[in-house]
């Protein structure tokens, strides 16, 4: 009997190893390792989190098995990070990670209102598994009256870079001039104020 392999059969394999060969350079192994390690956490306690055996843990972690996206999915959650991670490229992996002031967006916030109140940029978007948000925020001018409130989970840090800027926390008002910087309860409502002509700009960083 012949030991060769049907055609069908020798094209499926072969479609089987350069797909392997494809998953492994995301090298999830080596992430599912470091998140785990991270946290100072065994296969064990892994195990009860996902469901998973130490064992196969264990063999995901050595590269033996391609995890499949169900499981990759509850690794994910327990570590409260995005599948996302796991598909990074492996060449633009770093320990740095830097944002070009050429690939910003910038977007509007109107905060419920009608006007813009401020313009802004993120400045950490490639950051992963970042414990913190940072923006370019630059404040237009507003219409005389109430300005939308609005209120957010976490702490928020302000420094004014350029202009003066009125800060109102749950009633409380503040102004802040260039140089300036204000640290607040993000839950709190608040809303900003740009005073004078001048460009109001500010660095502005919000921690969960």
């Amino acid at each position: 009997m012949s030991n060769r392999l049907p055609n069908r059969d020798k094209r499926n394999s072969s479609e089987m190893d350069t797909l392997t060969r494809y998953l492994s350079q995301y090298a999830f192994g080596e992430k599912i390792r470091r998140l785990r390690l991270k946290k100072s956490m065994g296969l064990v306690e892994l195990g009860k989190h996902t469901g998973l055996s130490a064992a196969m843990l264990s063999k995901l972690e050595n590269n033996h098995v391609i995890p499949t996206l169900q499981t990759l999915s509850r690794i994910a959650m327990v570590f409260s990070v995005g599948l996302d991670h796991f598909f990074m490229d492996p060449a633009l992996h770093k320990n740095i990670q830097v944002t070009r002031a050429k690939e910003r967006m910038e977007l509007e916030e109107k905060l419920e209102g009608k006007s813009v109140v401020y313009r802004f940029q993120c400045l950490d978007y490639p950051a992963n598994d970042r414990k913190s948000s940072s923006y370019l925020a630059l404040f237009n001018d507003v219409s005389e009256g109430p300005v939308a409130m609005h209120s957010h989970v976490g702490t928020e840090f302000i420094y004014l870079e350029s202009g003066a800027l009125e800060i109102d926390v749950d009633g409380e008002i503040v102004q802040l001039e260039a140089g300036d910087s204000a640290h607040f309860d993000g839950s709190l409502p608040h809303s900003y104020r740009k005073i004078g002509k001048e460009m109001c700009r500010a660095i502005v960083v919000t921690v969960p």
